[in-house]
């Protein structure tokens, strides 16, 4: 690689004439320069200018935007705040009302428990009162048998007819 570059600068070095560089000046050197200094007088006003325009127009549109979207959010915010708060407060009705509910709904049980309490104590009663007088009749009828079922079946016992 080294033998390379040496040879490159040799061959470099053989080109350039010796005794200095000659510049001739004359006017085609002058029309890259008058090019270049049109150029900046006109490229600002057509090209730059509008890009700049362009550019600015844009940065306001985002900002813009930015705001847009800023106050958007902000009022999203307020609205989730005041759905939060109204789904408390409808909670907290609803919770309410179905212990109230609940509340008379047990009301309405006892109610109706003491109710039937009543009726079933009252049915009980009057059913023991008319077991008790039907045994009492039934006691009665075999009172006044009794003494004939005896006889009977102490005459089947021994055989023979006893009186009684």
């Amino acid at each position: 690689m080294f033998l390379a570059s040496s040879l490159l600068s040799d061959a470099v070095v053989s080109l350039v004439p010796k005794g200095g560089v000659t510049v001739d000046v004359d006017l085609t050197f002058l029309w890259p320069i008058l090019v270049l200094v049109g150029l900046l007088f006109v490229l600002p006003s057509m090209l730059f200018d509008p890009m700049l325009k362009l550019f600015e127009e844009r940065e306001r549109r985002i900002d813009g935007a930015k705001l847009t979207a800023r106050k958007m959010d902000e009022a999203s915010a307020a609205a989730l705040t005041k759905y939060e708060t109204e789904m408390k407060k409808a909670r907290s009705a609803g919770n309410a009302e179905r212990e109230a509910q609940r509340a008379e709904g047990l009301k309405a049980e006892s109610e109706l428990v003491g109710k039937v309490r009543e009726t079933t104590t009252a049915m009980v009663t009057q059913g023991r009162k008319e077991l008790e007088a039907e045994a009492a009749a039934v006691r009665s009828a075999l009172q006044a048998e009794t003494k004939a079922i005896a006889s009977a079946m102490a005459s089947r016992v021994l055989g023979r007819e006893v009186q009684g």
